[in-house]
């Protein structure tokens, strides 16, 4: 090799290697989860990794709270993740496939026939979320919010049976947790195992996750289970629990950041599940993958999925070319989980990122006191209360329990975090004594009661 040729050689190596030296901002990483901590905008644990290497780990608030003592969150504290457990039934269920107990083309009435179209529905078909299963749920009654009481899998299954099918198979697609919980049974019904044991077997024992498990019970702060909690600017409080028999194979499994980026990295490794089935997984149609979705973070498409009940959440997210992780638990979603992954993604790439301030503005108590009033509207029998209290606006839904203060955002308009990007939306026009509620891209104009 002369000179010339090994200097581009060289050249060609080092930009290569700058390329992929990627230098983290730890600090600015620090400063957005303090800013987060600091404004009580969340509370859960990150984890990032790279080629198995841990870059940052960081946990902010409380997985305990009673009263004035507050137990700090650590790296060793479990979450609910929520939906992310579909990505492990999707897996026990290829690994079926792959040991020939299992056809993705087998119809539903070889395990379930009493299901509504059974024998048309077929595993892939659930797997992508195009079964037509609806989600089913047990209505409201006198014993107050049912999702605090068990259900048995006879419960759950019969509610599915009873349903009325959402659409013909594999016409169309739309999320089914339902039908996860359907898979779930179906594994237990090829293993011969309850899919506690089966999870433990053919991945958390297999790959060593120490902290994964199915949660079957209230959340237990003795094995260091973090519990849920909401803060509208009085505090932290906590949340009612989802028993976690409603989720089963949907949604129900225990973890912490660390263990989630060691079972993605097995799962692309193929340590899990074969090539050929991580491919099928990863094959987006309508928006959903097998148990995966694909996530865009600083312009790279990420594979993974998200996950939240109650006021808990979690997102799990892998760069296959990079074998970079990113995985985050939360106990309490107020700034939005979506926003916390981009500032991640952009503070990791060296995007441009700005921290937010989360400082609201100042609105007078004269302009405050004509926003005061309770409204009504036609299109629904619901009455929201506006109240004032100091320099703040407070705002009481139907069936509240008490109020909860609006955060200004300018002179007429106010917000509310519920853990989506957009939030609700409060804006006054105090002429017309009207009020617009605007949240998920949709809006209702409320009067005030005269």
């Amino acid at each position: 090799m002369n000179i010339k040729t090994l200097s581009a050689t060289l050249l060609t190596l080092a930009l290569f290697t700058a390329g992929y030296a990627q230098t983290l901002d730890k600090a600015k990483l620090d400063q957005f989860f303090d800013r987060l901590a600091e404004k009580n905008k969340a509370m859960g644990s990150l984890t990032i990794t790279k080629d198995d290497k841990v870059l940052y780990d960081r946990s902010i608030g409380y997985g305990q709270i009673n009263g004035t003592e507050k137990k700090p969150l650590t790296a060793a504290n479990r979450f609910r993740i929520g939906s992310i457990t579909k990505m492990f039934t999707a897996s026990m269920i290829l690994q079926l496939v792959e040991e020939g107990k299992l056809k993705l083309t087998d119809t539903l009435d070889k395990f379930f026939p009493q299901v509504p179209n059974a024998r048309k529905i077929t595993i892939v078909q659930i797997l992508w979320h195009r079964s037509g299963i609806p989600n089913v749920r047990r209505e409201q009654n006198a014993q107050g919010n049912v999702n605090t009481i068990p259900v048995t899998k006879d419960e759950m299954l019969a509610l599915i049976v009873k349903a009325t099918p959402d659409f013909e198979p594999d016409t169309k697609r739309s999320y089914s947790n339902s039908g996860y919980q359907i898979l779930g049974l179906i594994l237990e019904k090829v293993t011969g195992k309850s899919y506690e044991e089966a999870l433990k077997e053919r991945i958390t024992s297999k790959i060593g996750l120490a902290n994964t498990y199915l949660a079957t019970g209230n959340i237990d702060v003795s094995k260091n289970e973090a519990l849920t909690y909401m803060n509208f600017g009085d505090g932290w409080k906590p949340v009612p629990e989802t028993h976690p028999s409603i989720l089963f194979s949907a949604g129900a499994i225990v973890s912490t950041p660390s263990d989630l980026a060691k079972f993605i990295r097995a799962l692309f490794d193929g340590k899990i599940v074969s090539k050929e089935n991580l491919d099928q997984m990863k094959t987006i149609r309508d928006g959903e993958g097998a148990g995966m979705e694909a996530m865009m973070f600083a312009g790279k498409t990420f594979y993974g999925h998200t996950g939240g009940a109650d006021n808990y959440g979690a997102v799990l997210a892998y760069l296959p070319e990079e074998k970079l992780a990113l995985a985050y638990t939360t106990n309490a979603k107020v700034y939005p989980v979506a926003d916390i992954m981009k500032g991640i993604a952009d503070i990791y790439y060296n995007k441009p990122f700005q921290i937010p301030a989360f400082e609201s503005i100042a609105v007078s108590t004269e302009v405050l006191d004509k926003y005061v009033g309770i409204y009504s509207t036609p299109e629904a029998p619901v009455k929201f209360t506006i109240t004032r209290n100091g320099a703040t606006l407070y705002a009481q839904p139907p069936g509240a329990g008490s109020a909860v203060p609006l955060e200004a955002t300018a002179q007429d308009k106010f917000k509310l975090d519920n853990g989506t990007p957009a939030g609700i939306v409060f804006e006054f026009d105090a002429a017309k004594n009207q009020m617009t509620i605007k949240r998920n891209g949709g809006q209702r104009v409320f009067t005030k009661d005269k």
